[in-house]
């Protein structure tokens, strides 16, 4: 009887010296967790990463050797000028994947699965996130990878040439909480790809991608001038060839912090709804 009365307070003690882990030291763990399970996922599908590997490809081979000459004069010549517009347009759709992946992934169920743990409820849509950054690097590599083997150089220094790469995955990473809140309102996948590439589309050929701005008819200018592509390739074209940075980087990071500050919050919402 007194062994079961002395045995009683130091199990409790026991108890009360095991304290949980503070709750975002446990959403950035199990989001780590969850975005190497996107990885893997990733390494074992690698056929999903045609649209990061061979659309850049396709757009600078088609771009340059077709339009080159009537454009800029040179091929060589537009491919300096063409290279980093192709690599921010690539880089902007392969966000769109997440999307489409997320969707997917709804509808299989594999997020009612992730309800059933002992994890926090954001910690799968983080992860995911994340883990879609190694989708951003391999886009950044292969652009690069092809248009150096087509004549293309960085003509700044190897501080600013990693620069404008960081910079290019950055807006990526934040432009796809976008792709995040429409996979959470439209009921396929389809539908997110589809929705998404009419919204990224215009963007891009409503930019200083393929031609400079100050070509393009004035009311268009207008648009051009707001449009967080623009900025964007001029930032990255500033900091690969060494043409004016003005302030473009400046609005780049703030269109990148827009985005987080409003898309992050209505996908996690959505996803609370649906989920």
């Amino acid at each position: 009887m007194s062994t079961l009365i002395d045995t009683a307070p130091t199990r409790s003690q026991g108890l009360s010296t095991t304290t949980p882990n503070p709750r975002p030291f446990r959403l950035v763990r199990h989001s780590s967790a969850l975005a190497k399970r996107s990885l893997i996922k990733t390494w074992r599908t690698p056929e999903a990463l045609i649209d990061v590997t061979l659309q850049p490809v396709l757009f600078l081979i088609i771009f340059v050797y077709v339009f080159g000459g009537a454009v800029a004069g040179s091929t060589h010549d537009y491919l300096q000028f063409l290279l980093p517009g192709i690599l921010a347009q690539t880089i902007a759709t392969g966000a769109i994947a997440i999307g489409v992946n997320l969707n997917t992934d709804i509808a299989k169920g594999i997020f009612d699965r992730f309800r059933s743990l002992p994890i926090p409820r954001s910690a799968p849509l983080v992860g995911a996130v994340l883990g879609d950054v190694v989708r951003y690097v391999i886009v950044t590599v292969s652009t690069l990878a092809i248009g150096y083997v087509m004549g293309f150089r960085i003509e700044t220094d190897l501080f600013r040439a990693i620069a404008g790469c960081l910079l290019a995955v950055l807006f990526a990473l934040c432009l796809s909480w976008l792709p995040v809140l429409v996979s959470m309102k439209v009921r396929t996948a389809g539908a997110v790809q589809g929705l998404m590439f009419s919204l990224i589309m215009p963007l891009s050929f409503g930019s200083n991608v393929f031609v400079a701005a100050d070509t393009l008819p004035g009311w268009m200018q207008a648009f051009v001038n707001v449009n967080p592509m623009t900025h964007l390739v001029a930032s990255v074209r500033g900091l690969f060839l060494g043409t004016p940075l003005g302030n473009h980087v400046w609005w780049t990071l703030a269109w990148c912090a827009g985005f987080v500050a409003v898309f992050m919050p209505l996908a996690m919402r959505a996803y609370r709804k649906k989920i």
